[in-house]
């Protein structure tokens, strides 16, 4: 069988003073890197503070990382909050959903070129989006327009529903990070330039992910009035003969 599966844990805290090192949630993810180059994403997420969140998402894209279609369940304060099925078309996206704000919903965004990502916010996909950035050009930035997201919220709490916006990709450079799940070599990346494009300007976001093709998010933290901190504490690497 010729397909990879990543199978990992990463673990929510808060970096506040008053709750240093304190778990506020975690995630549970599979990647399957397909025969077809397709990569699938799994992620269930919680959120323990109030209200507490809980998100299922299942992401497919290209070797880019550009979407191809994402179907995301989300619960608010242990409560139905709303699902939704994604496509993406060269020159357009269409999303279908109910949430408990709107009731049932269609949407058809007309598109000038392809979407690059789609941020339905399980963190392990913010490593994943990190490979929009071409390091041929050394560190540095990018600002990427094309991008939707499936609530505009910071927790993704909302929705879900399309939501288009851009900001830039800073890249720091090359190190070493270690993490519960072990030592790794690293690439440490910025999400910038968010002013104007969001509701509300997210705060700094720091990450690191392995520097390889996998892009797998290692640690991150959100600065400002967030201070959360998430770091990846078990991670294994199933070949597609030996599971399922």
């Amino acid at each position: 069988m010729a397909h990879t599966t990543i199978k990992g844990i990463i673990q929510y805290t808060s970096k506040k003073p008053e709750r240093l090192g304190q778990e506020r949630g975690r995630e549970y993810f599979t990647i399957t890197q397909q025969a077809d180059d397709a990569l699938v994403m799994h992620a269930h997420c919680e959120i323990d503070d109030a209200p507490n969140v809980i998100r299922d998402v299942v992401l497919a894209m290209n070797a880019d990382a550009s979407p191809i279609d994402c179907s995301v369940r989300l619960s608010v304060a242990d409560k139905y909050e709303g699902s939704a099925w994604f496509r993406f078309a060269k020159d357009y996206v269409e999303c279908e959903s109910h949430n408990q704000r709107d009731g049932r919903i269609s949407q058809r965004i007309e598109t000038d070129d392809k979407i690059k990502w789609l941020q339905a916010h399980p963190i392990v996909g913010d490593g994943l989006l990190m490979k929009l950035y071409d390091l041929n050009q050394g560190p540095g930035k990018t600002f990427f327009p094309n991008i939707m997201l499936t609530s505009p919220d910071h927790r993704g709490a909302t929705g879900p529903l399309l939501f288009k916006t851009g900001f830039g990709i800073r890249y720091v450079g090359a190190e070493t990070v270690t993490v519960k799940a072990g030592t790794f070599a690293a690439r440490h990346f910025q999400v910038v330039d968010t002013a104007g494009n969001l509701p509300q300007e997210h705060p700094p976001y720091d990450l690191w992910v392995t520097a390889d093709d996998n892009y797998l998010l290692l640690k991150a933290g959100v600065a400002g009035y967030m201070q959360t901190h998430y770091e990846l504490t078990e991670v294994e690497i199933l070949q597609g003969a030996n599971h399922g």
